[in-house]
């Protein structure tokens, strides 16, 4: 029986779209993206708080895409230390997308009567999307911890 189907290492190639937590990755993208998107096409009231959840999303959808490509090409080479920066790297992002969940939910609360109503549409659909991305990367979080763990 080889490690990967142990789940005690990351798997390389195509198997990284086919094995689960790492098919969350997929979500991520979509659910990120579409913060960084509907952040971006508001009208920025707060510059500090929209601007930590523009960060939190660029960041994490860069990061998770470099992780990405680097298990598809098998360049983790089945050592055990990349399962450690694994699930470091989604203890950050969870807590990253938490944070940022929050400011913009606080940020969006704070608009509701100050901004046009298009725009606070807008926002609350990137609240939602964002605690949504949330969620996925605690659900990725908890199972990248647990294979750390076996390892």
């Amino acid at each position: 029986m080889s490690s990967t189907t142990t789940g005690s290492s990351l798997p390389s190639g195509m198997k990284v779209l086919a094995t689960f937590p790492d098919i969350l990755a997929i979500p991520e993208f979509v659910f990120g993206g579409l913060v960084w998107i509907l952040v971006a096409s508001t009208k920025v009231s707060v510059l500090m708080s929209q601007g930590w959840v523009m960060f939190v999303s660029v960041f994490c959808f860069v990061i998770s895409t470099l992780l990405l490509f680097l298990y598809m090409c098998g360049a983790h080479g089945g050592k055990s230390a990349w399962v450690a920066v694994d699930a470091f790297y989604q203890v950050i992002a969870s807590l990253f997308y938490l944070s940022a969940s929050v400011v913009q939910a606080y940020t969006t609360y704070q608009m509701k009567f100050m901004e046009p109503f298009k725009y606070y549409q807008i926002d609350i659909a990137a609240v939602v999307f964002a605690y949504a991305v949330t969620l996925t990367y605690v659900i990725h979080m908890v199972f990248s911890l647990l294979r750390w763990k076996s390892s």
